[in-house]
């Protein structure tokens, strides 16, 4: 092999293309960041009822109540009362109120815990 055909060998060759891509009226481009970031806000000052967190955990408040609402470890977090974010009724009529941005967080950053039963009994 001479020199000529071990330097090609080696050689990368580049192409350098300028493109346009048209973008529709009705769309923009963003970055990841400004994505996350509008993700967060969509919540802020947006309060659910239990319908909603029922639709958005995909469970019946029955089995949100036994497993998320009512066990003592979530509860004092949860607690209005308790300086929590989640209204519990105290009376006939009134409703569930949930402070949506802060129960996402909750429910992310304890998914674990609240589908383990580390309190129940084998």
């Amino acid at each position: 092999m001479n020199s000529f055909q071990l330097e090609d060998k080696f050689l990368q060759q580049h192409l350098s293309v300028n493109l346009s891509i048209p973008i529709p009226s009705d769309s923009v481009i963003i970055s990841k960041i400004e994505l996350e970031e509008l993700k967060k806000h969509q919540l802020k000052g947006v309060y659910w009822t239990m319908k909603d967190l029922e639709n958005r955990i995909n469970r019946k408040h029955e089995w949100i109540k036994e497993n998320i609402l009512y066990p003592s470890k979530f509860r004092k977090i949860l607690d209005v009362e308790q300086g929590g974010f989640v209204f519990y009724p105290q009376t006939k009529g009134q409703t569930w109120s949930f402070h949506a941005s802060k129960m996402a967080e909750f429910l992310d950053d304890n998914f674990q815990q609240i589908f383990t039963k580390i309190d129940k009994v084998a």
